[in-house]
């Protein structure tokens, strides 16, 4: 329990962030409330645990917590975050518990599965979190491509073109195959398995085109909800004298299959399967839509089984001894 900051009491204030404001990065004395690691009280549940004697243990620790405890006040030097950096553990927390549920989810459906998030498209640190993710499960049986929250860049073609990359031959040593060990197919890296690409109403620009594009490509199923609706591109050169911007739609798309805008600007991707988080079920640590991902991987792969294909047999015999009249062969 925190009792104080710099030597002054947290009760003198409303709230202790008001001793903690405009100290991020700089050391902080905090004195703070423990029970004594050597209290008598701990070392009588010890005895009490080892002896095997027929006694009434949380009775004993009950009495002994009401006379023994001991809390004593000791001070620690610590240094505090900024709120933003606050947010990113948070939501790093958050990527990783939802990696750890999809992995878990598909082994208790029998089936492998990659996750990646990509929180959004640009620059090293977007295509960094891809490759982080995507290559040490190239070779799963499904892949979930989560760009929920997705902010938006322009990697989706490179995504795009990496996962249009299909196996097409195979290799085979004399006792290793991809699963022994060996080198597996051509094209190096290509993904054979399904994907799904889970999205909300805050995938916005590069993360809306990219999962239109693996709608029009036919790479995956869309889950989750609406998105944010902002598919037309523009620079930032036009600068203003005060340093502010101005900006303006710039640079359209269009296809055949959906004309000017994609079927996103001021719309948004409409998922194939719509499902949407309940809030206070999202707070408790459920995930509808992940839950959703895994069912329909696991109906997919029911229809349509990702195995390797089977070994042709032993090579066929190509020697000449039977067409020659070899000396060898007497």
């Amino acid at each position: 329990v925190i009792i104080g900051v710099n030597g002054e009491s947290v009760a003198t204030v409303p709230d202790i962030h008001m001793l903690l404001r405009g100290t991020a990065g700089r050391s902080v004395r905090l004195e703070v409330l423990r029970v004594s690691s050597g209290s008598s009280s701990l070392r009588h549940s010890r005895a009490v645990v080892e002896s095997n004697d027929t006694v009434d243990v949380d009775a004993e620790m009950k009495s002994s917590e009401e006379t023994d405890i001991k809390v004593q006040s000791e001070p620690l030097i610590v240094v505090p975050i900024t709120g933003q950096e606050a947010d990113k553990l948070r939501y790093a927390s958050w990527e990783c518990k939802t990696r750890q549920a999809a992995k878990s989810l598909a082994a208790k459906a029998d089936f492998t599965v990659g996750y990646i998030h990509l929180q959004s498209m640009s620059g090293a640190k977007s295509i960094d979190s891809f490759v982080r993710g995507f290559y040490p499960d190239y070779d799963k049986q499904a892949l979930i491509i989560d760009v929920r929250h997705n902010t938006g860049g322009n990697i989706d073609s490179w995504l795009l073109d990496v996962l249009q990359r299909r196996a097409w031959m195979y290799w085979q040593g004399r006792a290793t195959n991809i699963t022994t060990g060996g080198i597996g197919w051509d094209e190096q890296f290509a993904f054979r398995g399904h994907i799904v690409v889970l999205m909300n109403e805050h995938t916005s620009s590069d993360g809306e085109g990219f999962s239109r594009g693996m709608s029009e490509l036919g790479l995956g199923k869309l889950v989750g909800t609406r998105t944010w609706g902002g598919g037309i591109w523009l620079s930032s050169d036009n600068k203003l004298v005060d340093g502010g911007i101005a900006t303006a739609p710039e640079i359209g798309q269009y296809n055949d299959n959906f004309g000017w805008g994609m079927g996103i600007e001021m719309m948004g991707v409409t998922p194939d399967v719509v499902v949407d988080n309940d809030p206070r079920e999202a707070y408790d640590g459920k995930d509808e839509q992940l839950e959703k991902a895994i069912e329909i991987l696991k109906d997919w792969l029911k229809e349509e089984p990702v195995v390797l294909p089977r070994e042709p047999g032993p090579y066929r015999d190509n020697s000449m001894t039977d067409k020659l009249n070899c000396p060898a062969k007497k």
